[in-house]
């Protein structure tokens, strides 16, 4: 069964054209109807998925997962009141846990995006995760070179240091992604498969792929 109609598409190509209050307030039914609910609907339908097999999941709602349309614009010199897609972070706090510390992902007419890792950390967090890199080299690079992870994800992301805190410049030789800021994963779709009755299937092969993963960064810091 698929979860949402061509219109999810359309009213965000249309509203590419006209980012304004008033063009939105004028479709804000058909955004309700064709986007908000649709897409509310999808998360906790995914939610409950997961809950079946991950009980952490198990109290967690649609509305704690998922991001405002409205872009943050106090700061930007792109002063457009709206998003252009539609995005939510699965995960045992939802938008409230530190990095992502399960699957986000975000549904636009341009492509559907999913990601996994750490992406935002504290000092103390990153020392944490680099120590426990470079402690269990092995077993980071059999993560990272599992044929799953590599088929969905490719790689690791991030910024990485240019040089290496003296504490790990010799581990960093044999692993430079210790020097890495970030450690995030990410992939992406045609925007048609959000018309796909296997979207759910397909953004959970994607969490899959990435909890090994996920679980190794668990080990050295606490993610709520």
């Amino acid at each position: 069964m698929a979860h949402f109609t061509k219109d999810y598409l359309d009213f965000f190509i249309e509203l590419a054209a006209n980012n304004h209050k008033e063009w939105f307030d004028s479709n804000r039914k058909r955004y309700e109807t064709s986007v908000k609910k649709p897409f509310a609907d999808f998360v906790q339908t995914f939610i409950n998925h997961l809950a079946q097999s991950y009980p952490v999941f198990k109290d967690l709602t649609a509305s704690e997962c998922i991001f405002r349309i409205n872009r943050d614009i106090r700061f930007s010199k792109d002063k457009t009141p709206y998003k252009l897609l539609c995005s939510a972070v699965v995960a045992p706090s939802g938008k409230k846990s530190k990095s992502i510390h399960g699957v986000y992902f975000e549904f636009g007419p341009e492509a559907v995006r999913v990601y996994g890792g750490i992406y935002e950390i504290e000092k103390d967090d990153l020392y944490a995760v680099r120590e426990g890199i470079a402690q269990n080299q092995k077993e980071f690079e059999s993560l990272i070179s599992d044929k799953n992870f590599v088929d969905v994800f490719g790689e690791v992301r991030g910024e990485r240091n240019k040089i290496a805190p003296k504490e790990f410049k010799e581990a960093a030789e044999k692993q430079p992604y210790i020097l890495n800021k970030q450690w995030y994963f990410m992939t992406e779709f045609d925007s048609d498969l959000i018309l796909q009755d296997y979207l759910l299937e397909t953004i959970d092969s994607c969490f899959r792929a990435g909890l090994p993963l996920e679980t190794f960064f668990n080990k050295f810091i606490q993610r709520p």
